[in-house]
């Protein structure tokens, strides 16, 4: 199981987790685990042509990360960070 932190604008999505954990041995079905146990989550994170949106940023561990085929490391931990704007 690889933990998992969920910013403040995708907790809806999580039942207000602010951490949970999923399978996958990539990043890509870490992301599809967490659609299967938290329905739209994926389209959140993850644009229509299979990219990152650009107001997310991914990191594996402390590196970060836009390849969805990256492999994820047994105690890795994934974070997902949302972009803050403002004028």
């Amino acid at each position: 199981m690889t933990k998992v932190i969920v910013p403040t604008q995708l907790r809806a999505y999580t039942s207000g987790l602010a951490e949970v954990t999923a399978l996958g041995a990539t990043l890509d079905a870490v992301l599809h685990d967490l659609d299967r146990q938290f329905p739209g989550f994926r389209f959140r994170v993850i644009d229509e042509q299979d990219r990152v949106r650009p107001h997310v940023i991914l990191f594996v561990g402390q590196e970060r990360c836009e390849e969805l085929s990256t492999e994820i490391a047994p105690g890795v931990a994934i974070q997902i960070v949302g972009a803050l704007s403002g004028g």
